[in-house]
């Protein structure tokens, strides 16, 4: 029998730094630092304008956390006090008494402390150590490891990013992040429960028990109507149950069959766990040095997004916002959520959700783009978090693989770090020996990775395109993103673009003049020359942007250009290319970056690109072909209509072909010269139709096509949640959009980035509460499109 109470209520925070003065400000658990200064009215908001730069001093501040509470005896022969997450490096008292030392964000932490607990009113005070103090103390004792950044993030067991990227704010947190409270229990606790499930039906229960007493207990485990049951003796602590469901349901990926689920339950006397298995099989095919995925016995082709914390204290990240996010996700046809290494082990929420809609996730280690110490207390700290986070989430059927870090295998053979390392350590234990073996023991039903870049042996250079994992970064650094068609990858883990957030986003962050250059505005923006590689990106492309509005159009636009043309190549390449990872679905806070749903949830352009660039069947014009993608359950069959046409629509030429195409492969359709070869590339495009599928691929780039002024007529309607914006053209429409959140910052459109043909209509469905101004609705800077803004 047990209880557990959390303490949640009547938490104080005082800075005890000499040089700051806070006391007394009301604390919310879970929270953190930051979070309880803001809602006191004590700092501005951190996400506002340059606010950043003057809190700094939060990260280098100590801070006491404490409450009281009411304790009465009861019969249970323990009381362990439960931290489910403390960040970082703290100190815990209980009435006075130091109970421990802990300094790791990724784990949690279990204390006996009945004989600590009075009678009547009790004290319990964390106290934080400034984690910039700690990782540069951990720093000068170790020596100096190279990393991507000054900030020494690699010397504390936290979230990486934390400490600022280049997409996110430096905010340096404190503060109990997930819930505390006291567990009191009698005789026996379930301590862990590991169950490892296989498609075929089996499930094998790991069991510990805590014991307070040696009477024998009985641990029992159940499942769709099977039930097993193991009796320890004295001093007994571990049990194995074996169950074999016959014929189970499987859960699949989402696109690939249902996400069946089973209620597995374990007791313990009165005490229970309980989760909902998935029955399937997960393995790694490696061959001809690849790396595809294979889910109960079909590989899947991953059309992935990177994800990173979705805001910078993630005490704010509740299951609705999450539930958001991945509906965004889902809704731009993703199968795969890449969790990245500079980020945390995440919520029994996000696994849920992914589990409940058939999302898988690859989940990194949280090691990313440093070389890390491998010396104590970081050894012992990297394996105490590995084998809890494993062994928590070892039966979620949506988790398909661990890998062992983000970019430090890369670092180490192409960064420059082995000359600056000398013979320090810099992780490759963990990644080559204490993760795999943990992962050995705890969970040999997934395949792990050791990194990411990694071609899938120590010896070879890890970011080889032709072997394993690939990440792209020429592209946005320094090539154009038609340098996408040069390569011949088995598998990208992380490439993208860069593009602004919506308008109100980054309206709502500035305050003051909204211009490219502007210092507020290069503030939200922590790429390196960021905003000089947005313009050179779209040099080759689109027009010169002469006023901000046109520059935020175009470099939105751009961005999902260019991830378009990457993935479309990617796609095209299957199944020798098994995935793409696009960097990245989300943002932390409000800022321009490689997302498709920006700081405050809003969808991008780039977002509508991924719906159409991820959809299960896709055409796109290859090398002289048109590859023809069939990602679905179905073959795909009819004739492809291909026109070459001049920018009025007129036909200048056609053919059509019979293709039928096999589910889950690729055609390749070559194209006659009928139709590939334009009489005059500046007037002229190609059509390719297949179905209800349309592409239209230009012959030259848009900065070079001979497009007429925009000319359409228009009709807003007022229809139930909204107004219906139908635009037909009368001229060419080159990548329309409306962007309604300049009107209402509430509202979303249900499409957009539409090229239409002379006499073709669009309706774009605008969701709102309000009465919008219908002259404004279909003007410039709501209403826009390529060909109105003159080079």
């Amino acid at each position: 029998m047990s209880t557990y109470r959390p303490l949640h209520d009547g938490w104080t925070l005082a800075a005890v730094s000499k040089d700051v003065r806070i006391a007394g400000v009301a604390a919310t658990v879970p929270g953190c630092v930051h979070t309880d200064l803001l809602a006191a009215g004590l700092i501005e908001d951190p996400y506002l304008d340059d606010n950043e730069n003057r809190l700094t001093w939060i990260g280098r501040s100590d801070w006491d956390y404490e409450t009281a509470f009411t304790w009465n005896a009861d019969s249970h022969d323990r009381a362990d006090l439960l931290c489910e997450g403390l960040d970082t490096v703290a100190t815990i008292e209980l009435n006075g008494v130091a109970v421990a030392g802990v300094a790791n964000q990724h784990r949690s932490y279990r204390f006996a402390v009945r004989e600590l607990l009075r009678e009547g009113e009790n004290t319990l005070r964390v106290r934080f150590a400034s984690p910039h103090a700690y990782a540069e103390a951990r720093r000068a004792e170790l020596g100096h490891r190279p990393g991507a950044y000054e900030a020494p993030y690699q010397f504390i067991r936290k979230m990486a990013c934390n400490f600022g990227w280049d997409w996110g704010p430096a905010v340096v947190t404190s503060g109990i992040w997930r819930p505390i409270g006291l567990h009191s229990w009698s005789g026996a606790r379930l301590a862990s429960v590991r169950p490892l499930v296989s498609g075929d039906g089996h499930v094998e229960v790991h069991v510990t028990v805590e014991r307070a007493t040696d009477a024998p207990v009985t641990v029992t485990a159940a499942v769709a109507g099977v039930e097993r049951e193991v009796r320890l003796a004295a001093g007994e602590r571990e049990a194995v149950l074996e169950l074999r469901v016959e014929d189970p349901r499987l859960w699949w990926p989402r696109g690939y069959g249902a996400q069946d689920r089973y209620e597995l339950v374990v007791r313990l006397g009165e005490e229970s766990w309980t989760g909902r298995i998935g029955f399937r099989d997960v393995r790694l095919d490696r061959t001809g040095e690849g790396f595809t995925l294979v889910v109960n016995g079909v590989p899947v082709f991953v059309r992935g997004v990177n994800w990173i914390p979705d805001d910078c204290f993630p005490a704010r990240v509740t299951r609705e916002r999450l539930a958001e996010r991945f509906g965004q996700a889902t809704g731009a046809n993703v199968n795969l959520l890449r969790v990245w290494g500079g980020g945390l082990y995440e919520s029994e929420d996000f696994y849920d959700l992914a589990d409940e809609l058939g999302l898988l996730v690859w989940q990194d280690f949280p090691f990313a783009c440093a070389a890390y110490p491998e010396e104590e207390p970081f050894a012992s700290e990297v394996e105490a978090e590995a084998r809890e986070n494993v062994a928590r989430l070892s039966w979620r059927p949506s988790l398909v693989l661990w890998c062992g870090n983000n970019e430090n295998l890369e670092g180490h053979a192409d960064w420059g770090w082995q000359d600056r390392l000398g013979d320090r350590t810099w992780g490759a234990g963990f990644y080559h020996a204490l993760l795999p073996a943990v992962l050995a023991e705890l969970d040999p039903t997934r395949p792990y990775w050791p990194g990411s870049p990694y071609s899938g042996h120590p010896d070879l250079a890890p970011n080889d395109p032709a072997r394993g994992t690939t990440h792209i970064w020429d592209v946005w650094n320094r090539e154009d993103y038609t340098r996408y068609g040069d390569y011949r990858p088995r598998f990208v883990a992380e490439f993208g673009f860069q593009g602004p957030p919506a308008h109100t986003t980054l309206r709502d962050a500035v305050s003051g003049e909204l211009a490219a250059d502007a210092p507020l505005v290069l503030h939200h923006q922590k790429a390196h020359e960021g905003n000089a590689k947005l313009l050179r990106g779209l040099a080759e492309h689109l027009p010169r942007p002469e006023t901000f509005d046109d520059w935020h159009y175009l470099t939105q636009l751009n961005q999902a250009r260019a991830v378009t043309f990457g993935i479309e190549r990617f796609r095209s390449l299957a199944p020798y290319c098994a995935g793409t990872i696009v960097w990245q679905l989300n943002d932390c806070w409000p800022v321009t970056s490689w997302s498709a749903v920006d700081g405050d949830g809003r969808r991008k352009p780039l977002w509508y690109a991924l719906r159409r660039v991820y959809a299960d069947r896709l055409l796109t014009v290859q090398d002289g072909a048109v590859a023809v993608v069939n990602d679905g359950p179905q073959a795909w069959t009819g004739e492809l209509e291909l026109l070459r046409l001049g920018l009025g629509g007129e036909p200048l030429a056609k053919e059509t072909a019979a293709v039928e195409v096999a589910p889950r492969s690729v055609a390749r359709i070559p194209l006659p010269d009928s139709v590939a070869v334009p009489g005059d590339p500046s007037a002229e495009l190609l059509s390719v139709r297949l179905g209800d599928r349309r592409v239209l691929s230009f012959f030259a780039e848009d900065i070079r096509v001979a497009f007429p002024p925009a000319v359409h007529r228009t009709e807003v309607i007022p229809v139930a949640g909204g107004l219906d914006v139908t635009v037909t053209a009368e001229t060419l429409l080159r990548d329309l959009a409306l962007f309604p959140d300049r009107l209402d910052p509430a509202s979303s459109v249900d499409d957009m980035l539409i090229t239409l043909l002379p006499g073709e209509s669009v309706t774009f469905h605008i969701a709102t509460r309000r009465q919008l101004d219908p002259a404004a609705l279909i003007s410039s800077p709501v209403l826009r499109c390529v060909n109105e803004v003159r080079p």
